[in-house]
């Protein structure tokens, strides 16, 4: 497909680095410098120039632009280069969009402008941490099928009932239709058979039903109601903060934001009910005491500063807060976060980037490929991905035992229907079946790719 990117930020560069290997990609960004980059860094065409006037947008093809993406710092500029594109025959349009007002406007602007899809990374990011939140035990946790399937990431810890269990007694034994597809021991990570037996430490990565995965949570923690969530303090109280702060007081979490910017303070009083708003610096451990930060049940770092935020979630840890969600964008410090231990790490420009890629994704799929979902995990080093049979091969109705799957695979679910199926050796394939793969293999455009 023929893409245009505009804005070459870090979310515009992500996405150029993983577009440009299956698609045409012109970037555009006013900004030299950075053009030069991705251009030297990625198979991209890279223009230098304003993403508002039509000629900028002549000279990168937008008459036969199948996805034009508007990732700029300024919603403004990217809801208006979108109109403009449409204008201009783009066919599908993408606008990152910030400001809470926007939202409003949503169905207006599909339907009237013609943007197909606006991403709020701030609102989404809220999103998934409220999700976390909601399963204390959850590291992670991402859908497939329209919600059908959950994927959830969960460290063992000592005296779990899943510590030194082989994962062939794992569905008897909590009576539960629930699948391991990956664990993470130490380095290493394993797509495991039937034998493996999990360990203290392990990081396991699982999929069940919605419903099963309430239960599985409810049968690992005899201490489950306990453990629940009851009260949140929300280290800064930017938009992230502020969305969030909505979601947890309709899952009737207590929040306290504590937010350093005094105008920014008042603006959370007047729009937040039931939420209280502390004016002070949230690394000031005076205020962390007198707030007493650590009584409560989660931690979630916000602030701007990645560095601050690991800090942060670092001391709520040590001081035994049950639940610690950390914000940070960098990917250095990402994945110096997994090596500190800190569990649960959100970054808004990778939830941001993974949601247009489904978009694409699932355009690509109307176009011949049937990829419709795909999520990178343990810092690029899994995938998880959800294919669907569209049409005759030679892998279906073929129970899976007689099918050889490559090494490194692992076929996590299949959904026929309403039907969720936990794949078993007598299972088998069928045209329109939605497939989730988990794997530690890269490159997958199509099903057939993952048989032997």
């Amino acid at each position: 497909m023929e893409i245009i990117i505009v804005g070459g930020g870090k979310v515009g560069s992500s996405l150029s680095e993983v577009l440009c290997n299956e698609h045409n990609v012109a970037v555009i960004d006013r900004n030299e410098t950075k053009i030069n980059s991705i251009a030297n860094d990625y198979d991209v065409k890279g223009i230098v120039g304003n993403c508002l006037t039509t000629e900028v947008l002549k000279e990168a093809n937008v008459e036969k632009c199948n996805i034009f993406i508007a990732v700029t710092d300024s919603d403004e500029v990217n809801i208006l280069s979108c109109l403009i594109a449409k204008k201009m025959k783009a066919r599908h349009c993408i606008a990152r969009v910030r400001n809470p007002e926007f939202e409003k406007q949503l169905v207006f602007m599909r339907e009237e402008l013609g943007i197909s899809m606006m991403v709020n990374p701030d609102y989404n990011s809220a999103n998934e941490i409220a999700k976390v939140l909601r399963y204390p035990e959850a590291i992670n946790i991402d859908s497939f099928a329209k919600g059908r399937v959950d994927l959830a990431e969960i460290r063992i810890t000592s005296g779990s009932i899943l510590e030194n269990i082989a994962l062939n007694q794992l569905s008897r034994r909590l009576r539960l239709d629930v699948l391991i597809c990956a664990v993470q021991r130490g380095n290493d990570l394993i797509i495991p058979n039937g034998d493996f037996v999990l360990h203290e430490g392990d990081k396991i990565h699982m999929t069940a039903s919605h419903s099963n995965m309430v239960k599985f949570f409810k049968s690992i923690s005899a201490a489950y109601r306990e453990k629940r969530v009851k009260s949140a303090v929300l280290i800064g109280g930017g938009r992230v903060g502020y969305h969030l702060a909505q979601q947890l007081r309709e899952m009737g979490v207590k929040v306290k934001i504590i937010e350093i910017n005094e105008k920014r303070c008042l603006e959370l009083s007047e729009r937040l009910n039931k939420v209280s708003i502390i004016c002070g610096d949230g690394t000031n451990q005076d205020i962390i005491r007198e707030e007493r930060v650590y009584d409560a049940d989660a931690v979630v770092s916000l602030t701007g500063i990645d560095e601050e935020n690991i800090l942060m979630s670092l001391l709520a840890k040590n001081n035994g807060v049950e639940k610690v969600v950390t914000k940070v964008n960098r990917i250095n410090l990402m994945q110096l976060s997994e090596t500190l231990n800190l569990d649960s790490i959100i970054s808004p420009k990778s939830i941001t980037v993974n949601q247009i890629l489904q978009y694409v994704r699932a355009k690509q799929n109307s176009e011949g490929n049937n990829i419709i979902t795909l999520y990178r995990l343990v810092n690029d080093r899994l995938e998880a991905i959800e294919f669907v049979v569209k049409e005759q091969k030679d892998y279906i109705g073929i129970p899976l035992k007689k099918l050889k799957l490559r090494s490194g695979i692992l076929i996590a679910s299949i959904v026929r229907g309403n039907q969720l199926i936990i794949p078993k050796g007598d299972d088998y394939l069928m045209i329109n079946d939605s497939v989730v793969i988990v794997t530690t293999n890269r490159g997958f455009d199509d099903l057939k790719e993952i048989f032997d």
